[in-house]
């Protein structure tokens, strides 16, 4: 890539960048304190409220057991946030993605905003419209800190080469570092592949090969301090452990397996609209004659690159999640967002253009949404009423400030934005934890237990599963026995509780359900659960 120097960040760039990180961090954050933990997060917590409860450790813990598939880092963040608080809450267990998502945004506006302010404001709005983007932001998320991570890596590199920073491979190596500490192998070879891709880019061969070789020597010893501290924390079978759920399992499908192309099919939507507009914009630059060989242009060619790695790379191992390609969507942004710096072409006018229309009728379009899809769910959300209203008010102001030119791009962006964190936040998020709430229940059972004591036995409830979702909810070092089968019942002693599942029940022989006395019924998960008791 070309040595030539751009315009650097300006001071007020700088500034108008933590700004705009600040209110991305008060918008990532609003509305999330003492919500349930559900799905995915439930783990996660549960390994903060051990760690709160036990102590710092090398890997997280369930049932005071050591977990083999994350090192401790990412719990160790929420455990700091928690401890002032001598307890987990949602706050603290989502405010690292959320920091992480703030710091993405701060690093995407000083990467464009010395070409264009209007090219950062649009590839921000349409990052911050990504539902994927969302969804992970307000979740304790271990690929968007990577994300964050590998944009880093990625802006001090081109920082250096562009906007006369100082070269900091030290730092490089701390953030890879980082990056192996909180995601383990795959933390340190994404953002390292998109650095090597922007050197290829640049044809920087030399610096391709030291970062690269510099890399392969901290994955060593990455990997050697990993092995070492498992076997400190479980001995040989969790070293065993440790390699199947975070190398082995992961390669070779048992963690279960996705077809070669899932992320480019997949991506299609769940990082709508970022990811299917950096296609469309990638097609009419390389259908352009009109496109010229700008820096700019230059930089959106190594973003490509960067976001085509991340894609490839993941796509070898036969475990796939729509998450774990995150690291791509900033660089996805940069690309969608280019319109609005290349002013020049018809094409790209047009894309442009559309683009806007999109952001424009974005907010009425999600009133008619919701309001659908309430029908059709035919469940009730009592918000639905004022946050309708609120879009109303967002709809009227995107129209008003689309007769400003100077402010059109980032007014009706801006709206559009504000549209749909309202829907999720106000909408789809009560909707969600209402369906899988888990603590409702949980808690009424842990009352009865206290009440009267009695030995507990989860019925159905795999260990690693939805045992996980009700113990989160506890935050007690509560002892359980694991079943799975109606012979424990049958030949288990009184006095016991048993939590299972009312289809579970009822698919059990009279002779063993006739033992037991129904205490408590309630959803748990979406589904009925029963707790039921028997006597000595």
């Amino acid at each position: 890539m070309s040595s030539s120097l751009a315009v650097r960040p300006s001071p007020a760039q700088r500034r108008q960048s933590l700004w705009l990180g600040l209110l991305a961090l008060l918008l990532f954050v609003v509305g999330n304190v003492h919500q349930t933990a559900i799905g995915f997060d439930s783990r996660f917590v549960m390994f903060a409220q051990e760690m709160l409860r036990n102590g710092p450790s090398f890997f997280p813990t369930t049932y005071g057991q050591p977990y083999p598939d994350y090192s401790a880092t990412s719990t160790f963040f929420v455990y700091l946030l928690s401890w002032p608080f001598g307890q987990v809450n949602s706050l603290t267990a989502w405010l690292p993605s959320a920091i992480a998502s703030a710091t993405v945004v701060v690093l995407m506006y000083r990467l464009l905003a010395p070409y264009s302010q209007r090219w950062a404001l649009a590839s921000l709005t349409l990052m911050l419209m990504s539902l994927m983007f969302i969804s992970e932001t307000r979740a304790v998320s271990l690929d968007q800190m990577l994300a964050a991570v590998a944009f880093a890596v990625f802006y001090l590199a081109y920082a250096a080469d562009h906007f006369a920073a100082p070269r900091r491979l030290g730092w490089v190596l701390v953030l890879l570092a980082l990056g192996f500490a909180i995601r383990g192998p795959i933390g340190l070879v994404i953002p390292t592949g998109m650095l090597c891709g922007y050197y290829l880019v640049g044809g920087q061969w030399r610096r391709l090969f030291t970062v690269g070789f510099a890399a392969l020597g901290l994955l060593a010893i990455g990997i050697a301090l990993t092995l070492w501290l498992a076997r400190l924390s479980g001995g040989d079978a969790f070293v065993q452990d440790v390699i199947r759920m975070q190398v082995v399992g992961r390669i070779d499908g048992s963690e279960g397996a996705s077809g070669p192309f899932y992320y480019f099919s997949s991506s299609l939507g769940n990082y709508a609209p970022t990811y299917p507009l950096a296609l469309l914009t990638l097609a009419v630059l390389a259908c352009s004659r009109k496109a010229r060989n700008s820096q700019a242009l230059r930089l959106v060619a190594a973003c490509s690159v960067a976001g085509l790695i991340v894609l490839v790379g993941l796509s070898i191992p036969l475990a796939k999640k729509a998450r774990y390609v995150l690291p791509m969507l900033p660089m996805a942004a940069v690309v969608a967002g280019y319109s609005f710096q290349a002013l020049g072409g018809r094409a790209l006018a047009v894309l442009r253009v559309s683009i806007q229309a999109l952001w424009l009728i974005l907010p009425g379009a999600l009133i008619v949404g919701l309001w659908l899809a309430q029908r059709k769910l035919g469940e009730p959300v009592a918000s639905l009423i004022w946050i309708s209203v609120l879009l109303a008010v967002l709809q009227i102001l995107a129209v008003v400030v689309l007769s400003r030119p100077h402010w059109r791009s980032a007014g009706v962006g801006g709206c559009a934005v504000l549209a749909v964190w309202l829907a999720y936040v106000g909408v789809v998020e009560p909707l969600q934890h209402a369906q899988y709430d888990t603590r409702e229940f949980s808690e009424a059972v842990y009352r009865t237990i206290q009440n009267a004591p009695a030995p507990l036995v989860l019925q159905g409830l795999t260990k690693d599963g939805k045992a996980i979702k009700f113990m989160v909810n506890i935050d007690a070092d509560l002892p359980a026995t694991f079943s799975s089968s109606a012979d424990r019942l049958q030949t288990l002693q009184g006095p016991a509780y048993v939590v299972v599942s009312q289809d579970d029940w009822q698919a059990l022989p009279a002779d063993v359900s006739g033992r037991f006395e129904q205490v408590l019924q309630g959803q748990f998960d979406k589904q009925p659960y029963l707790l039921m008791h028997l006597a000595q």
